[in-house]
């Protein structure tokens, strides 16, 4: 990276965060919580809503994850352009990789014939790799959007392309849990949550080319954002990973109690 495009990359350090980038993932962490509230409010029979088939669902859980993968991959771009070292990047990375196990642990009790073994967390652990080495080995922006554009396009290809080229025994190795953490598949896995590569590694692509370009293009951005909303909202994306731990456990003992006073429990 030439120090000339370094000297336009404001400072992230613990004193000074990019403000906006840290906003627009508390807001898909705002947006996560309630509709993780209403699933759960479902899940206790409070209200009966169909998650897993109703489009007013289905569209917002989509919308949810591609803002927090496409907020993971400019966090990535700029992280590289900060010359954040692998040392600090592995850190994390365990980070994400270890809550990804607890979450799967905590859903086997909750739902053992569902439970999450490759989910947003398991899914990201995976991206962020292949992310970063795309970004240091400095892939340009315009291949970035393109292997996006390629991935989301697979989603909607795969299942047609397989059925009618593939034989069975290729689609059920396939749609296995092996396997199917790639996206390939022509049927969506029974779990409470599925994030594959294919299509959502895109979303974390065009993450990165927009924070590469936003970088080298519009450097304050990311930075401004110093509404009250705003603060609110980076402090929440500050903490994003612990938030995203902490935010079923705290909801779920709340309705729980709830059921207690009100004899629903």
């Amino acid at each position: 990276m030439s120090p000339q495009y370094r000297s336009h990359i404001p400072t992230a350090g613990p004193a000074q965060r990019l403000q906006r980038l840290d906003a627009l993932r508390g807001l898909a962490m705002l947006w996560m919580t309630a509709f993780h509230f209403a699933f759960d409010l479902n899940h206790a029979g409070y209200i009966h809503q169909n998650f897993y088939e109703n489009p007013v669902w289905t569209w917002q859980r989509s919308a949810i994850v591609s803002l927090f993968l496409f907020t993971a991959g400019m966090g990535q771009a700029v992280a590289v352009a900060q010359g954040q070292g692998w040392p600090r990047f592995w850190r994390r990375w365990a980070q994400v990789a270890g809550c990804a196990l607890l979450v799967t642990l905590g859903s086997w009790f909750m739902f053992p014939r569902s439970f999450i073994y490759f989910g947003v967390l398991h899914g990201l652990a995976v991206m962020l790799i292949a992310t970063r080495w795309l970004l240091v080995r400095r892939v340009s922006g315009a291949a970035l959007l393109v292997a996006g554009a390629l991935l989301v396009a697979l989603f909607w290809l795969a299942p047609a392309a397989l059925s009618a080229w593939a034989g069975g025994s290729v689609i059920e190795a396939l749609n296995s849990r092996p396997l199917n953490w790639l996206g390939l598949v022509t049927r969506k896995p029974i779990t409470e949550d599925y994030v594959p590569l294919i299509p959502w590694l895109g979303l974390v692509l065009w993450g990165a080319a927009a924070g590469r370009w936003l970088l080298a293009h519009r450097p304050g951005w990311l930075a401004g954002g110093g509404s009250v909303p705003g603060r609110a909202l980076a402090g929440l994306g500050r903490w994003s990973l612990s938030y995203y731990m902490l935010h079923q456990p705290v909801l779920i003992g709340a309705l729980t109690v709830f059921g207690w006073l009100t004899g629903r429990g």
